[in-house]
């Protein structure tokens, strides 16, 4: 459990670790390391929240309900500008996209977070969301879990395989924490991390998703995050319409990752210009919440109204503060634009420089969709009527589902947060189609979706998630005896006696690789001395069987070997200067030890 490659502790974690070792099993190191990750995740996510809820009401105090609010397009642009300042000048990192980044530390930085992450995405998610920024605090607050779970094991020493295993419990922890959903939180860590459920892995993440459920309720109290009572049970009759629902949802949820993908690369041409893009995506989002202010902050207002309003005039408060307001006629119109607007908002604020994620908009999107396709469905009379409030509900768990492409997340999540337990075969229903009909599109989830295409991406597949955790860079041989073009044999024999592999490259003077001596295949002249000042090596030199480049990914390295049969190939940068070999031998031990490991319990 001790990273091999820290030779040396500060004194007292020295003192520390022994004494642990002597009194305390790894197990239950571990377990013990779980209950501080869910406590730490637990107090992050109530302060985030305690945060957002104070600031959005000091500064939406005074808004009127009875009409239009000209302070809608002002507060979105200040809280995002605040936000691009904070990160600019103290963070001074990339913090956006949380989920992702988790991803990619665990692909591709051996599970390690920067100490900043514990707090930074806290702050800054705060203060975006709270101006009106339309995104969740969910993937913040995930990142922050992790982080927490990331340091302590550095703190530690700890090697990669046990910070992995951390990151999940914090992640996992910080969906339990926020939500008061320990299960959800669990499924979380294996269908959205890819981290996969050992003996080994389950308690320890069972621990920190139970403290983190314990600790919120401290907190906050024991209500949920949102109140459903449900009105009337499912029945089989249903079945069609619910099956309907999470194929509706399959395609909103691929409407939802498309404009999302194309909206973020619209505002990545403005990534050096942080005063346009902020010009841009402030007035975007100001315009599209003064229009519809249930666009405003997480939006999880406006859930409640659509899950608990009894009659008309509940469902019409969602049409308070805005230019629809008293025109009850135009609801479902209304519905419809905030519906397909919230997923430009959402790009807009992370576009402009705010600091969100996409797990609340996923619920927020999926709240909407089912309430709209319920009161389409019973408007025209379609089939048996079907409560629009549980609708609703379904429709959280189907936009989720394919949006995360996490259909177990969304069935107990939903579950979870709304004690919408008699609902739990519609629940798996509207989840599975959902995401039966989005994996026609997209393999990929809106999370995962971006390092796939890098080829980063961890899966459940070991010998794909081997090759992804193997690091490219960890794995070249730049202890290489390089000749020039002009050199003579004599001096080439001179090298071959200091090499320790069987490839001698040749080399221009800016370095680039002009060719290699493999030296089996000049046995014939080595040893004929008489020879020594007839041959150079740009007579003797061959073009390597493949050359590889430093962007590629570990499997396209394995497949040039296999296609190649060479033992050594060599790595060139963009511009072709030579940055080492690698081992075919080395390559294939690394890989059946990291295969070995993962296999383990």
């Amino acid at each position: 459990m001790r990273d091999t490659r820290v030779l040396t502790r500060p004194a007292w974690l020295e003192k520390l670790h022994v004494w642990r070792c002597e009194h305390i099993s790894d197990k239950l190191f571990i377990i013990i390391l779980a209950l501080l990750v869910g406590f730490f995740a637990a107090v992050a996510a109530f302060v985030l929240h305690s945060l957002i809820n104070q600031i959005s009401a000091l500064l939406t105090g005074q808004v009127d309900s009875t009409g239009a609010n000209w302070l809608y397009l002002v507060l979105p642009v200040i809280g995002i500008y605040l936000t691009s300042l904070f990160v600019r000048y103290i963070v001074r990192d990339d913090i956006s996209h949380g989920i992702t980044r988790i991803l990619y530390a665990i692909s591709a930085k051996r599970s390690r977070l920067k100490p900043h992450n514990t707090w930074s995405s806290v702050v800054a998610s705060a203060i975006t969301i709270a101006f009106g920024g339309s995104v969740g605090a969910e993937a913040p607050i995930v990142l922050t879990g992790s982080a927490i779970g990331s340091n302590i094991g550095q703190l530690l020493r700890l090697d990669s395989r046990t910070l992995m295993l951390l990151m999940g419990c914090g992640a996992a922890g910080a969906i339990a924490g926020i939500f008061k959903a320990p299960i959800a939180g669990l499924v979380f860590t294996l269908e959205v991390l890819m981290i996969d459920l050992t003996m080994a892995s389950l308690l320890p993440i069972l621990v920190s998703c139970v403290t983190a459920t314990c600790f919120t309720y401290i907190f906050s109290g024991d209500t949920t995050l949102f109140s459903f009572h449900i009105d009337s049970d499912w029945t089989v009759e249903r079945v069609p319409a619910t099956v309907l629902l999470g194929v509706f949802c399959g395609l909103v949820s691929l409407y939802f990752i498309r404009m999302m993908t194309a909206t973020e690369g619209m505002f990545a041409h403005f990534k050096d210009r942080p005063y346009l893009r902020l010009l841009i995506g402030g007035s975007m989002l100001s315009l599209l919440i003064f229009l519809f202010p249930s666009l405003y902050g997480e939006g999880y207002q406006s859930i409640s109204l659509l899950l608990n309003g009894r009659t008309e005039a509940d469902w019409n408060q969602i049409l308070d503060g805005s230019l629809f307001y008293g025109h009850s006629e135009l609801l479902l119109a209304y519905l419809a634009f905030v519906l397909f607007t919230k997923v430009y908002a959402t790009s807009a604020t992370n576009g402009a420089g705010g600091v969100g994620g996409t797990f609340a908009p996923s619920l927020f999107i999926g709240c909407f969709a089912g309430f709209l396709f319920a009161r389409l469905w019973n408007e025209n009379s379609i089939g048996v009527y079907i409560p629009e409030k549980n609708f609703a509900l379904l429709g959280m768990a189907g936009v989720m589902s394919g949006v995360m492409h996490a259909p177990l997340t969304g069935i107990f999540l939903i579950a979870e947060i709304t004690s919408g337990y008699n609902l739990f075969m519609p629940l798996m229903i509207t989840s599975v189609c959902a995401y039966l009909t989005i994996i026609i599109f997209e393999p990929h989830s809106i999370y995962g979706m971006r390092l796939a295409k890098q080829g980063k991406l961890i899966t459940h597949h070991t010998d794909h998630a081997v090759l992804t955790l193997m690091s490219l860079d960890s794995v070249i041989d730049r202890d290489y005896m390089a000749v020039n073009p002009d050199m003579e044999l004599g001096d080439i024999v001179h090298k071959i006696s200091q090499s320790h592999n069987s490839q001698l490259p040749v080399l221009d003077e800016a370095g680039v690789l002009l060719g290699e001596i493999d030296i089996s295949r000049i046995r014939n002249v080595v040893f004929r001395i008489e020879l020594y000042h007839h041959f150079r090596a740009s007579q003797l030199m061959t073009q390597p069987a493949e050359t590889l480049n430093d962007t590629q990914s570990m499997a396209e390295v394995m497949k040039a070997f296999d296609s190649t049969g060479a033992g050594w190939l060599p790595v060139l940068d963009a511009e072709r200067h030579l940055k080492g070999y690698i081992s075919r031998q080395r390559i294939y031990g690394m890989y059946r030890k990291m295969v070995a490991d993962m296999s383990q319990e």
